[in-house]
């Protein structure tokens, strides 16, 4: 979303929903989002982003949450990245939606809704 040369439907998808309000932040998309930052202008892209969203803590109870949604996963035989499991479980205690186009979150979003 932050690079000129990425995905133009991404992009028009988050910024639907910045412009929408329905946009939030948690801090391992944050971590993510710094970790692949690449030059000033996304640099100041992302700081502007952390200005204007609220940001979901992850409290002890979002932590436990994610332990769980692991163990449901691993039970499920789905293998998915730590990070992603901590945001799905973030967003599951918010009550929060999670757009994404990342086959692992799909299948989280499954475990979650238990669908």
């Amino acid at each position: 979303m932050l690079r000129s040369e990425g995905r133009a439907d991404i992009r028009e998808r988050v910024n639907a929903h910045l412009r929408a309000g329905e946009a939030c932040i948690v801090p391992m998309v944050r971590l993510e989002l710094w970790n692949g930052a690449r030059g000033e202008r996304e640099k100041r892209a992302l700081r502007d982003l952390e200005d204007a969203l609220p940001e979901l803590e992850l409290t002890a109870d979002v932590w436990d949450e994610a332990f769980e949604l692991a163990r449901r996963a691993r039970s499920a035989g789905l293998t998915a990245p730590a990070s992603d499991i901590l945001i799905a479980a973030c967003a599951r205690h918010y009550g929060a939606s999670i757009d994404a186009v990342d086959n692992h979150f799909m299948e989280l979003l499954r475990l979650v809704s238990g669908a």
